[in-house]
């Protein structure tokens, strides 16, 4: 069972291993870890246990949709990860967490403020889902703190923030923002994928609902898609009862595959942590780029934010291609890269490189202030568990590409 005193790595080891879950019942051995429970039916004793019905709690059975034995260990470690948290709600996806939770604190004629860099899903789901309920939803400047202040209403029930931002990487000061917001009784929700617990615990820092695609850092390997909702009572229990409303559920065996990639978790992030700050230093002294946009790099926007508040980091980051280059040339950057594979997602073992244009969703402002935005053009990288090195040969071969039409 976690221990909230240890230090995070031996957390992340410890975490969703109670007893009861690893162990058979009338054996004195164990084992290290939980079973794979495949049930839909949950069965009673007889039609008097039945009668007395089972806490709408983990860890008591119910029916499959409630989860078993497997899925309860993967939501006590997230819970044990996060300090502050009374538990943690499974999802089948990060997007479905973050539209599940929204529903949750939100009713008709309610107002959500979202940071204007937050990830597109959720940007479509404030201001594109949620107007179907009549709940509306208005962006906001995560770099004044004082534009969220001015922006709450007598309406306003949440807002939604993410740090660093998406794409453009700005690191806000979550701690002002979760305190603007709850000084106005107003829940702040972030999206708190890119540093997990471990890099940044975000209700300690403030917030009320920490919310995070597992498909990433814990999943680890790119074969699961799931995501969680952690917070404290009552609010997890208000969004545990949405996600019933909802039937949202997540498979056994995902949830193994979720807790196998969990234990491994920070040492992957500290691996790729530190090949990615390698390469963005390589790419700082690069020609052919103009800007790189990089928390953990000193210079970088965000940097002394992202010191004062987080304890750790990981692979993704992005820059900007010099002036100059046009989408043709970053079309034969991308394709010329061997082992930087191109598609969506990040938080894997291996590499990614994707194009990106802030501009099409970002209302207020499309990059960080202060920087030279070259021509404009983007590239974020999710790097992964290969060399140093490799990867920026990688990157090289890419640029050399770039000047070949």
């Amino acid at each position: 069972m976690s221990d909230k005193a240890h230090k995070p790595a031996t957390r992340v080891v410890e975490a969703g291993r109670k007893h009861e879950w690893v162990s058979v019942p009338g054996s004195k051995g164990s084992v290290v870890n939980p079973p794979v429970w495949r049930a839909s039916t949950h069965l009673y004793d007889d039609s008097e246990d039945l009668a007395g019905g089972r806490p709408n709690e983990d860890g008591h059975f119910y029916y499959g949709r409630r989860g078993g034995p497997t899925q309860w260990a993967l939501a006590d470690a997230l819970t044990g990860l996060e300090p502050g948290a009374d538990g943690t709600e499974l999802f089948p996806s990060g997007v479905a967490a973050i539209a599940c939770t929204l529903m949750a604190v939100l009713r008709p004629g309610d107002e959500l403020l979202v940071t204007d860099n937050a990830y597109e899903p959720t940007r479509n789901i404030a201001l594109s889902m949620l107007r179907q309920f009549g709940i509306t939803a208005t962006p906001f400047d995560p770099l004044e703190p004082e534009s969220l202040a001015s922006a709450i209403t007598e309406k306003t029930k949440a807002v939604m923030l993410e740090s660093p931002g998406s794409l453009t990487m700005e690191v806000c000061d979550i701690p002002a923002l979760a305190a603007i917001a709850r000084d106005r009784g107003v829940l702040s929700i972030i999206d708190n994928t890119w540093a997990t617990p471990l890099g940044f615990p975000a209700l300690e820092r403030g917030c009320d609902i920490s919310v995070m695609s597992l498909t990433k850092h814990v999943g680890g390997h790119s074969d699961v898609m799931m995501g969680s909702a952690s917070a404290a009572k009552p609010v997890i229990n208000r969004i545990r009862r949405q996600a019933q409303f909802m039937g949202q559920v997540v498979s056994p065996d995902d949830s193994a595959l979720a807790l196998r990639g969990l234990r491994t978790m920070q040492v992957r992030l500290e691996r790729s942590t530190k090949t990615a700050l390698q390469i963005a230093e390589w790419l700082s002294s690069s020609a052919e780029v103009s800007a790189v946009l990089c928390p953990m790099l000193p210079g970088a926007p965000g940097h002394d934010l992202w010191q004062r508040d987080f304890s750790g980091a990981c692979g993704l980051f992005s820059f900007v291609l010099a002036e100059g280059c046009d989408i043709a040339a970053r079309a034969r950057l991308i394709d010329a890269l061997d082992l930087f594979g191109v598609g969506f997602s990040w938080g894997g073992f291996e590499s990614l490189a994707i194009p990106f244009d802030p501009a099409p969703v970002h209302t207020l402002r499309p990059w960080p202030p202060g920087i030279d935005t070259g021509s404009g053009l983007g590239v974020r990288l999710s790097i992964g568990l290969e060399d140093a090195d490799d990867l920026i040969g990688d990157l090289a071969k890419g640029f050399d590409a770039m000047g070949a039409k």
